[in-house]
């Protein structure tokens, strides 16, 4: 029987050279970098895209800067 493998992704503050153009590979594991780039955005850190801050909420930032590929993140597989 197959072990189970389980994977997580974070964000990387400081940019990478591996993950830079980094392609997030299905829709959740998308929404999962995006959300956890929200809560960033939540704390004050600062939108990495030109975008109206009183007009948008930060998961829409997130999901777009993530879109665009302006997050870079890491994949950490957990066994």
């Amino acid at each position: 029987m197959p072990k189970e493998t389980k994977a997580r992704a974070t964000i990387d503050n400081e940019a990478a050279a591996e993950n830079t153009n980094q392609e997030i590979d299905s829709k959740y594991r998308m929404i999962i970098v995006a959300a956890q780039r929200s809560k960033q955005l939540q704390r004050g850190a600062r939108p990495r895209i030109e975008i109206d801050l009183q007009r948008h909420k930060s998961t829409r930032i997130a999901l777009e800067e993530v879109q665009q590929g302006k997050v870079d993140f890491k994949i950490i597989e957990e066994q």
